[in-house]
């Protein structure tokens, strides 16, 4: 079993005590597509799969965030923050700008790419080694920067 889904559980056990709905809810949202994912496909429940939906969903908020902002909903742009700050909680640290670079550079150097063409390869082995742990904008700029 993973250890983020056991602590998701106990702070969404937490969470219901105190009565804070916006956590539950966001939780509760983080469990079921877990499982989704995972039991209900057949396989077990890991700790890759429970970051995948953490960071969809928090890519998500961040999405909705920005659409509320330009829309001036500035309510429902706080709701998004609120269950982003929470889902943060249990993402990986993101590494900086530098760190990313000297991963794709080194990757680059593995792979022998040589041109834009190599882009694709480029990325699928950076983000493997990268988990979660960086934006894939900010890979995709630094490939597509290193690249000739």
């Amino acid at each position: 079993m993973s250890e983020i889904y056991d602590r998701l559980m106990a702070d969404m056990k937490a969470a219901m005590k105190e009565h804070d709905t916006v956590a539950v809810n966001a939780i509760r949202g983080v469990i079921a597509k877990a499982k989704d994912l995972t039991v209900n496909a057949g396989k077990d429940m890991t700790d890759e799969a429970v970051l995948a939906v953490l960071a969809k969903g928090a890519k998500q908020r961040e999405e909705s965030i920005a659409q509320f902002t330009a829309a001036g909903r500035a309510e429902l742009a706080a709701a998004e923050q609120k269950e982003l700050d929470l889902l943060k909680k249990y993402l990986p640290a993101q590494l900086g700008e530098a760190e990313v670079a000297a991963v794709v550079k080194a990757v680059i150097a593995e792979t022998g790419a040589a041109s834009k063409k190599d882009m694709g390869r480029v990325m699928k082995e950076t983000m493997a080694r990268l988990k979660g742990q960086a934006d894939g904008k900010l890979v995709s700029r630094l490939v597509g920067e290193a690249l000739p």
